[in-house]
């Protein structure tokens, strides 16, 4: 009988195929899903023909389902046990699926308004729902790779750093391509843009299922969970409950300004020839993604957090100035550096949330607890969109026109001031967060010898039946 007690291959610390593997991955979700998220608003009111109005109540009941596929999916992993573990085989199983929706959304079938509203609705909410389907077991998957924190760190950082660049890159090049593809059409554009995205994800994926394994074993990891066990993992698990509120929070304000970007800088700006190099410049997280290793080695997780919020509401003021002068280059350039910060350690928080709720509660959910990082972004990111929607259309907005100051207003509230908020309601949240570094150490030591005592005891028992 083979031991069920915890394996962590070389202490903890991973090869650099599975690393870099881990990366990729997250390369392959934001360089696909980042075109829904930068321009599927565009698309829907601009090239399809939606009403913004439409569109916002489309983002809105996304979420209300997100609000029960999400946990969903997290119970399901906690229910997975086949011979590659538990989160890996859903970027096998999910792979193709995701891969077809995201192409479906950026389709213009000749339908009436009513079935082209229809038409939105049943291949975005498939992409959405299915995009939880494989990005919940890429944050899942985290707690069962590696132990070391230190390690995590570095994972963690790799995959921001993978994600910023795979989304800063399909940001800048959509729309030439788009135009290139298309010319006029931005219909045929964009579709084949999608392809493009969709081809990246499918092939990234599956080089990542190959290379990734779940090294970290214990008694609970290795068999089903039951959903009532898997809960037991989040009772007064309050470092969990901070991470998961400071995501949805952070996604509210992101995804406002992500989703008007285009708009204010063909209409408030008047310089639709910047967007490119504006969603460009989104690469200044990427410096401090690089450098979230060594800030987190001297301050600690918490205020790591703490810095990067503080920078982005500092960001978003001096892009408020910048906004009201007209001033193109601060507005390009400002309130970037700090979201590296805020990107890299979420994921890495809630593998520690994992870590807490089997130190309190003596149950290792992965799955429901990392679930909440896909589930609480996408909701943030669709109520983002929804209140997008819902100002533009309450601004008067009208496609391909001459703005009103009511519209160039309602573009301006979503770019500056809703991420703005969103930034420090983020800061007062992490303010309250109570896994700090002492009692980190204290947590992993406890953990260490439980799972040392399993380990003993796996052992007896198989020396006892071998006999």
């Amino acid at each position: 009988m083979a031991s069920n007690a915890i394996f962590t291959q070389k202490n903890g610390k991973l090869p650099w195929n599975e690393r870099l593997s881990y990366g990729i991955s997250d390369f392959a979700c934001s360089f696909s899903f980042n075109l829904v998220g930068t321009y599927l608003m565009y698309f829907y009111t601009d090239v399809f023909g939606i009403t913004a109005s439409a569109v916002g109540t489309l983002m809105l009941v996304a979420r209300v389902i997100d609000a029960i596929d999400g946990p969903i999916w997290g119970i399901l992993i906690d229910h997975t046990h086949t011979k590659w573990g538990k989160s890996r085989p859903f970027f096998l199983w999910f792979n193709a699926p995701f891969t077809f929706f995201s192409i479906l959304c950026f389709t213009t079938p000749d339908l009436p308004m009513t079935w082209k509203i229809v038409w939105a609705h049943v291949t975005y909410i498939g992409v959405d729902v299915l995009y939880s389907a494989i990005n919940i077991p890429l944050t899942s998957i985290l707690p069962s790779m590696t132990t070391d924190p230190d390690e995590r760190v570095l994972l963690s950082t790799i995959r921001s750093l993978f994600s910023n660049f795979g989304g800063t890159l399909i940001s800048v090049i959509a729309l030439p391509l788009v135009a290139l593809i298309g010319g006029k059409d931005e219909n045929k554009g964009f579709f084949w843009v999608a392809v493009l995205g969709a081809s990246v994800f499918f092939v990234l994926y599956l080089i990542a299922f190959f290379n990734l394994r779940e090294h970290v074993q214990t008694r609970s990891s290795q068999k089903p969970l039951p959903v009532k066990q898997s809960i037991k993992a989040l009772k007064n698990n309050w470092p969990w409950l901070i991470v998961v509120m400071e995501i949805f929070i952070y996604w509210i304000g992101m995804s406002a300004k992500g989703q008007v970007t285009m708009y204010f800088f063909k209409y408030n700006l008047d310089a639709p020839g910047l967007i490119s190099l504006a969603l460009f410049f989104n690469a200044a997280g990427i410096v401090s993604v690089f450098l979230t290793p060594l800030v987190v080695g001297k301050l600690g997780k918490k205020k790591t957090m703490l810095a990067g919020l503080m920078i982005g509401i500092v960001g978003q003021a001096i892009l408020r100035l910048g906004a009201h002068m007209l001033n193109i280059p601060i507005v390009i350039i400002v309130g970037n550096f700090g979201n590296g910060f805020v990107g890299a350690l979420p994921a890495v928080l809630l593998s520690d949330a994992v870590d807490y709720g089997e130190w309190k509660n003596g149950v290792r959910a992965e799955g429901i607890v990392t679930s909440a990082s896909s589930f609480t972004a996408k909701f943030g990111m669709g109520l983002g969109g929804a209140i997008t929607g819902w100002l533009l259309a309450l601004g008067n907005y009208v496609p391909n026109k001459t703005q009103k100051a009511s519209s160039l207003l309602s573009i301006e509230f979503n770019y500056v001031w809703i991420p703005l908020i969103a930034l420090f309601i983020g800061f007062v949240l992490v303010l309250f967060y109570n896994l700090t570094t002492d009692k980190e150490k204290i947590m992993n030591h406890d953990l260490a010898i439980k799972h040392h005592r399993e380990e003993q005891e796996d052992l007896a028992l198989a020396r006892e039946l071998e006999n």
